[in-house]
C-alpha cells in the first residue's frame, strides 16, 4: 500500500512516508467533476478528431503490396526488431498483481488463466487491510490456473497504514508481530502441496513504516539512518519462519524505492547468513528506472558475493498508466526485458487484476495486452526503440520461437506513424515470403469490456534482399498497443480482411453544449500528473445531470449509409450523492434530433474511471448531429450526474458482422507446433493434433448467451471439445477429409476458454470462427420474486432496473433466510446458469482504496450440498449485471436453493471485526437455465 511518485535524494525519501497517505487520500476526487472546473460557459464547436482508423486503412493500403528493405522516409520513427540477437528464453514477468485476486471467481479463473497471471502479492489470510484478497483462499484457485508464486503481506494482518503494530515500545511490537507470523507460517503449512507456491514477506517498505519515523514505528528512527533494529528484526523474523518451515521462501526487504542502503542490508544478510529467497522493491517511477534499477541492483550484488537472486518488483504503475495499452506496453517490455517478475500496483479496488478485470469474467484492453505478451514463446530478441528506454515513447517487446517459426511483437505509447522493422528474418525458418498479423489493441477504459484485439491487416510480404520486412504503421494512437505476429508465407491461404472498416472518435470537450451547468474537466492523468486517470484528450465535460437542461451535441460525418456501432465512453461515481438515488445515469441520444433512446451510463469507484455504453444508429452518408441530453420530451429526466470523455462511431458492415477468427496456429498449443505445408489452411498454416495434444483458444463473447463456434479442419482424425476447463458431451470433432464442425455453445459474458483435444489420428485444425446467435440453446427465465422465499428474506420493488420492478432481497445472514426457484430442464446435465443480480456493499476504508465487498451465495441444486459462488461489486444495488455458473441438472424439474452466512476466519471461530465479510446473498433479480452446449 505504498503510493509514492515522488523523485527525491534519500536523505528525504523516507520523510515523505508519513505524508504520503494524507496526499494521495487527497487526491480523490470529494465532488463531482460535473462542478470542478466550469472554464467555458459558452457553446463550443464540435471537432472530429481522427483516430485509430487511419491504422486500418493505411495498412491495407501499404501492406498490400511487398515491402521490402529497410525503412523509407528518414523522418519516420523506426523500431527495429533483430530476430538474430538472442536476449534470453522468455519469462513472462510482467503478469503479476497486487492485490489483484479477491477469492475463487472474483475474478474467473478464465481471467486469472488467460491473463497468464505468474505472480500474486496479496495480504495474509484474515488480515484487516481490506475485504477479500485473503492469501490461502486465493492461493488454490490462482494456482490451479496456472500461476506460479503467492507473496504473503504479513503485516497486512495488521489494520491500518502505517500498519498499527500494538505495544509499549518496540520490542513489544515485534514480539506481538513474531506472534502473528508464527500463526500465518502454520496456516500455511496446512495447504498442502499449495504451500511450494507461497512466498514470505515480513515486512512491507520497512524503511517508512515499521522502521520509518512515524506513529506506529519501532522507535521512530528509519533504518536509512539506523539499520541496526530493522537488520535484527529481519533476522529474527527470519529464522522464525525457517525454523518452523526449512523450505519456506523470504521476500524483502521490499523497499519502497531502491535506496543505496538495500547493499548494507545484503552485507548484513550475507554475514548473517539470513539472505532472502527473493529480492523485493517497488517501482513505482518510470518504465526506465526498472532497467536503470535492476543492472544496479545486480551491481550491488556482485559487490556484495551474493545471488544473482530472483527480483519481483511487486508494484509498478500509476493511475495514468493503468487500463491504458499503449502506457502499460512500456512498462512490459522494460521487465521484460530485466528478465524479472513484477506486480501492477493497487490503486484502486481489489480482485479486478488492477484494472484489467471487468465484472468477474471479462476483460478490458489492459488484459487483453496481457494475454498476447503470455502467449509469447522462445525467446526475447533485441529491439531498438526511436527513444530507448525514454518513457511515453515507442517502446516494444518481441519474441522468436523458432520451434513454431513464429515471431511476435507488442508495441506502443505513440500517436502517428512508425515503421516496425523485422531484421535478420531467417529463410530457414520463414521462406522467402512472410505472413504477417497486425492487431490493435485499443483503450476501453478501467470498467469498459473490450472484445478481441481488432485485426487491422493480414498480408504476406516478400523478405528484402537484406533478410528485412518493414511494415510501415500509419495513425497509430498512443493509448493503444499493437501485435505483430510473423510466420511462414507462401502457403496460399486466403489473407484475412480487416475486422473493421471505418470508425472515428469524437471528444466531448470539442462538441457543442448547450443549456446550463456545463463545466470542461481537466486535464486529467498526464506524464506530469501521472496519479489522476488516463483520459481520451486529456479532457471531459460534465452537465448532464439532474435537474439539468444541458444538451452535448457531436457534428459527425459519415461514409456510407448504413448501421454504426455508437460507445459513449462516460462515468459516475457511485457513491456521489445525486448519483446514490439512482445508481446509473441516464441520459438521452438522438440523431438529427429523431430516434429518441435512453442510455444507462456506467459507473465506477471513483470519478474518471471510464467505461462504455453501446447502442447501435443508422446513418446515411454525410454529416449528422448526434446529440445526448438531460431531457427529452418523450422519454424523461436524467437522474444522476455524468461526465462524458468521447463517442466512438464505427460502421458495422459485413467485416463487424462476420464471425470473429482465431487461427490455430496462434493459439497456446500443448504437445504439438504449427505446420506451414497445408494447402487449404485460412492462415499462414495448421495445427496437427495427435492424440492428447491440445490447442486452446482466449474467445471473446459480448453478453452470456448462445454464439456458434465452427471448427475449421483439413481432416485427418478426431478431437474432442471443452469449454471453460469442462470437456462437452458432443460427438467429436473432426473427420477423414476437410471439413467444419458447427456448435452451439453457451458462452459466458467476457472471456471463454475453448480447448480442442486430439483423440484419434491426427486431427489437423485449421482454426475457430464465432458469431452470436440464438434458438438453438433456449433459456428457461425464472423470476426471483416468483421463487419460494424462507426467513427474511423478502421481495423488494426498490429497485427500479431490476425486471419488471422487483427483486428478491436478504438473503443470507444464516440458512433460514433463502430462495429457492425451481427450473425445468429438457434434458440431464450441464447447464449454464446465469443470475442477474447486484451488489453495492463497501466496507469502511481507512486508505484511499474503495473497499467494497464480493458477496456470496451458497447454491444447492436439488438439496446437493453447497457450492459458494463469489458475487462482484456491481457498484450501486440498482445496477444489475450476470454471473454464470455451471450447473448440473436432472431432467425435468429442479430446485435451485440460495443463501448465505458469514465465512469464518481460517480457524473456523473467530470472526472479521471490520464488516469485511458480508453474510449477505446478493439483490437477485432473476436466473436463466441454458443447456450448455448442442452439435
Amino acid at each position: 500500500m505504498d503510493r509514492s511518485p515522488f523523485s527525491c535524494d534519500e536523505s528525504n525519501r523516507f520523510d515523505l512516508f508519513s505524508a504520503r497517505f494524507s496526499a494521495r487520500a487527497a487526491s480523490v476526487r470529494a465532488v463531482s467533476p460535473s462542478n470542478t472546473e466550469t472554464t467555458e460557459t459558452s457553446v463550443r464547436r464540435s471537432r472530429t478528431t481522427v483516430a485509430t482508423a487511419a491504422v486500418t486503412a493505411a495498412l491495407a493500403t501499404l501492406l498490400a503490396g511487398p515491402s521490402t528493405g529497410t525503412a523509407g522516409a528518414a523522418e519516420r520513427e523506426r523500431l527495429v526488431i533483430d530476430l538474430a540477437t538472442d536476449t534470453g528464453a522468455f519469462h513472462g514477468g510482467a503478469s503479476g498483481s497486487l492485490y489483484g485476486v479477491y477469492g475463487d471467481g472474483v475474478p474467473s479463473r478464465n481471467l486469472i488463466e488467460g491473463m497468464h497471471l505468474r505472480t500474486v502479492s496479496t495480504k495474509a489470510q484474515d488480515g484487516p487491510q481490506h475485504p477479500g484478497a485473503d492469501a490461502l483462499e486465493m492461493l488454490p484457485p490462482f494456482v490451479d490456473s496456472g500461476g506460479k508464486d503467492v507473496y504473503i503481506y504479513m503485516t497486512d494482518i495488521y489494520r491500518g497504514f502505517p500498519y498499527q503494530w500494538p505495544g509499549e515500545d518496540g520490542p513489544a511490537r515485534l514480539a506481538d508481530f513474531k506472534q502473528k507470523i508464527k500463526k500465518q507460517v502454520q496456516q500455511v503449512l496446512t495447504m498442502g502441496e499449495y504451500k511450494d507456491n507461497v512466498v514470505y514477506v515480513p515486512f512491507n517498505e520497512p524503511e517508512g513504516n515499521m522502521f520509518g519515523t512515524g506513529e506506529w514505528s519501532y522507535n521512530k528512527v528509519s533504518w536509512l539512518k539506523d539499520p541496526q533494529h530493522y537488520f535484527a528484526a529481519w533476522k529474527e523474523v527470519y529464522h522464525l519462519i525457517k525454523g518452523l518451515d526449512p523450505d519456506a521462501r523470504i521476500a524483502g526487504p521490499n523497499t519502497s524505492v531502491l535506496y543505496s542502503q538495500v547493499k548494507d542490508f545484503l552485507q548484513y544478510a550475507k554475514a548473517n547468513d539470513v539472505v532472502p529467497d527473493v529480492m523485493t522493491w517497488h517501482e513505482l517511477s518510470s518504465p526506465a528506472a526498472v532497467r536503470t534499477n535492476v543492472a544496479k541492483y545486480r551491481q550491488m550484488e556482485k559487490d556484495v558475493g551474493v545471488g544473482p537472486l530472483p527480483i519481483n518488483v511487486n508494484e509498478y504503475g500509476h493511475n495514468y498508466h493503468l487500463s491504458v495499452p499503449g502506457q502499460v506496453v512500456q512498462w512490459v517490455s522494460a521487465i521484460e526485458e530485466s528478465k524479472i517478475d513484477a506486480d501492477l500496483a493497487y490503486w484502486n479496488i481489489d480482485g479486478n487484476l488492477n484494472d484489467s478485470a471487468v465484472e468477474a469474467n471479462k476483460g478490458n484492453g489492459q488484459w487483453w495486452l496481457f494475454n498476447a505478451y503470455g502467449q509469447m514463446s522462445g525467446h526475447t530478441v533485441e529491439v531498438t526503440a526511436p527513444h530507448p528506454n525514454q518513457q511515453y515513447t515507442l517502446q516494444g517487446v518481441a519474441t522468436l520461437d523458432e520451434d513454431k517459426r513464429q515471431s511476435r511483437a507488442l508495441f506502443g505509447g505513440k500517436s502517428g506513424d512508425a515503421d516496425i522493422v523485422f531484421d535478420h528474418v531467417d529463410p530457414k525458418l520463414f521462406g522467402k515470403t512472410v505472413r504477417a498479423t497486425v492487431q490493435e489493441i485499443p483503450w476501453t477504459g478501467q470498467v469498459g469490456d473490450s472484445a478481441q484485439p481488432l485485426r487491422l491487416a493480414d498480408q504476406e510480404l516478400t523478405v528484402g534482399p537484406d533478410g528485412s520486412v518493414t511494415l510501415p504503421m500509419t495513425g497509430m494512437n498512443e493509448m493503444s498497443a499493437y501485435q505483430v505476429i510473423l510466420s511462414p508465407g507462401g502457403n496460399g491461404g486466403e489473407p484475412a480482411a480487416p475486422s473493421v472498416s471505418w470508425r472515428q472518435t469524437y471528444e466531448a470537450e470539442n462538441a457543442t453544449y448547450t443549456g446550463k451547468g456545463y463545466s470542461r474537466n481537466g486535464p486529467e492523468g498526464t506524464p506530469s500528473d501521472v496519479g489522476k486517470f488516463a483520459t481520451s484528450g486529456a479532457y471531459n465535460v460534465g452537465g448532464l445531470r439532474t435537474g439539468s437542461d444541458g444538451v452535448l451535441a457531436f457534428d459527425v460525418e459519415v461514409p456510407q449509409d448504413g448501421t454504426y456501432d455508437l460507445s459513449v465512453f462516460a462515468n459516475s461515481y457511485n457513491l456521489y450523492d445525486l448519483v446514490k438515488e439512482q445508481g446509473p445515469t441516464n441520459v438521452f441520444l438522438r440523431v438529427d434530433g429523431k430516434d429518441p433512446q435512453e442510455l444507462r451510463l456506467p459507473l465506477g469507484y471513483k470519478w474518471v474511471v471510464w467505461g462504455h455504453s453501446d447502442t447501435t444508429v443508422k446513418l446515411t452518408a454525410g454529416k449528422h448531429r448526434i446529440t445526448l441530453a438531460a431531457q427529452d420530451p418523450d422519454l424523461g429526466f436524467t437522474k444522476g450526474d455524468a461526465i462524458i470523455d468521447k463517442i466512438d462511431l464505427s460502421l458495422r458492415d459485413e467485416k463487424v458482422a462476420a464471425p470473429a477468427i482465431y487461427e490455430a496456429e496462434y493459439a497456446t498449443l500443448t504437445g504439438t507446433e504449427p505446420r506451414y505445408t497445408d494447402r487449404g489452411a485460412s492462415g499462414p498454416g495448421a495445427v496437427p493434433l495427435p492424440k492428447g495434444a491440445s490447442a486452446t483458444f482466449w474467445v471473446h463473447s459480448p453478453t452470456d448467451g448462445e454464439s456458434t463456434v465452427s471448427i475449421d479442419h483439413l481432416g485427418g482424425g478426431h478431437a474432442s471439445l471443452a469449454l471453460n476447463g469442462e470437456k462437452l458431451d458432443l460427438p467429436k470433432t473432426g473427420g477423414a477429409k476437410k471439413g467444419t464442425d458447427t456448435v452451439r455453445m453457451f458462452l459466458s459474458g467476457g472471456i471463454n476458454k475453448i480447448t480442442v483435444t486430439g483423440t484419434a489420428r491426427e486431427l489437423v485444425l485449421d482454426r475457430l470462427r464465432v458469431v452470436p446467435s440464438k434458438g438453438t440453446l433456449v433459456p428457461t427465465v425464472q423470476q426471483a420474486e416468483d421463487g419460494t422465499l424462507t426467513g427474511a428474506a423478502k421481495v423488494t420493488d426498490a429497485y427500479t432496473f431490476a425486471t419488471n420492478g422487483k427483486a428478491v432481497t436478504a438473503i443470507g445472514d444464516g440458512k433460514a433466510n433463502a430462495l429457492t426457484v425451481e427450473v425445468v430442464a429438457a434434458r440431464a446435465g450441464r447447464h449454464a446458469l446465469t443470475i442477474h443480480y447486484s451488489n453495492a456493499e463497501q466496507a469502511p476504508a481507512t486508505h484511499y482504496n474503495p473497499d467494497p465487498i464480493a458477496r456470496h451465495a451458497d447454491l444447492s441444486v436439488n438439496g446437493g450440498p453447497a457450492r459458494r459462488v463469489l458475487f462482484p461489486t456491481t457498484f450501486h444495488f440498482n445496477n444489475f449485471w450476470d454471473l454464470t455458473v455451471p450447473v448440473t441438472l436432472e431432467k425435468g424439474t429442479n430446485r435451485l436453493t440460495f443463501t448465505a452466512e458469514e465465512l469464518p476466519d481460517f480457524d473456523g471461530d473467530t470472526y472479521n471485526q471490520y464488516d469485511q465479510r458480508s453474510p449477505y446473498a446478493p439483490v437477485i433479480d432473476r436466473i436463466a437455465v441454458t443447456p450448455m452446449a448442442a452439435k
